[in-house]
């Protein structure tokens, strides 16, 4: 039998879907590696079937402002399912798979697509890269783990907080573990690393930290100073200092802004941009939400 012909697509490109729905997107983020989220709300549809070129994860986000609770069909890889989909529920659409769906009601959908790619990077300590496969779900139950990732991430697009980048790094990694240990067709084995860093590798990781301050530090160029991926980097840096990487940055560059108010002639505005703020307000506002008090009223 001749392969079928499925339209794609394919969420490193702009507007990806909107050939195939009624509506575009309400928003979507833009520039992140490896990791794509668009918000949709549509109207009653059903999409033509199609595939995609990354993991996706439809999400069903949780609102006063939406149904509780909705139904319709999906196929996934052949098989059918009449979902109830309920605030929180999630459907897993791995990539290279057939899908359809349609929904029986106006409707607002979160797509998270992940590049397989990150899959492979962040399990490759456990999992053969060809061996990486997830297992299809439909939209018939929640996941809170994703739900508080996707309802972090769409927080970071719309405000664009300080050390945003690096926080998103952060939850890649977590989501990519998070897959592998729930939705993948072979089981990783996790090593469990119970020495740590070894003190030359924090110190070295730290000392970048402090000479790059002013600089939007990613997690990726940390694992790879520790010579560690990502996942692994994160979790022992944790285990020895007891916070994150990303709290631990931003604790840095607020003691260095509380040296610089205290022992320069920089303007407020200066020193939010030499210890990496994206502005004074964004200095002020976590200044004051760590040390307590506004830059000023230390001074």
């Amino acid at each position: 039998m001749a392969k079928r012909s499925l339209a794609v697509i394919d969420y490193r490109q702009a507007n990806a879907a909107s050939p195939l729905l009624p509506q575009p997107s309400i928003f979507a983020s833009n520039g992140w590696s490896h990791l794509h989220l668009e918000v949709f709300h549509q109207p009653e549809f059903e999409i033509a079937e199609h595939q995609h070129t990354m993991h996706v994860i439809a999400y069903s986000p949780i609102s006063a402002d939406l149904p509780a609770s909705s139904t319709g069909e999906r196929w996934l890889d052949d098989q059918w399912c009449c979902e109830r989909r309920h605030q929180g529920d999630v459907a897993i659409i791995p990539a290279g798979v057939a899908h359809r769906c349609n929904w029986n009601t106006s409707v607002q959908f979160v797509i998270l697509a992940i590049e397989p790619i990150l899959l492979q990077q962040v399990g490759q300590d456990w999992v053969e890269g060809d061996r990486i496969e997830l297992i299809p779900q439909f939209m018939n139950q929640p996941d809170s783990l994703i739900q508080g990732m996707i309802s972090t991430l769409r927080d970071e697009l719309q405000c664009n907080k300080i050390a945003s980048n690096l926080l998103i790094d952060s939850l890649k990694t977590t989501l990519a573990i998070h897959l592998l240990r729930n939705y993948c067709t072979v089981q990783p084995r996790f090593s469990n690393h119970s020495n740590g860093l070894s003190r030359s590798t924090l110190q070295r990781v730290t000392e970048y930290i402090h000479a790059h301050l002013h600089q939007d530090l990613r997690l990726v160029e940390l694992s790879a100073i520790a010579q560690l991926s990502p996942y692994h980097f994160l979790r022992l840096f944790k285990q020895q200092l007891k916070i994150t990487p990303h709290q631990y940055i931003l604790q840095c560059r607020i003691e260095q802004a509380k040296y610089l108010l205290q022992h320069s002639e920089l303007s407020l505005a200066e020193i939010a941009i030499r210890v990496g703020f994206c502005d004074q307000s964004h200095l002020t506002r976590s200044f004051k939400r760590i040390v307590g008090v506004t830059p000023k009223q230390l001074l």
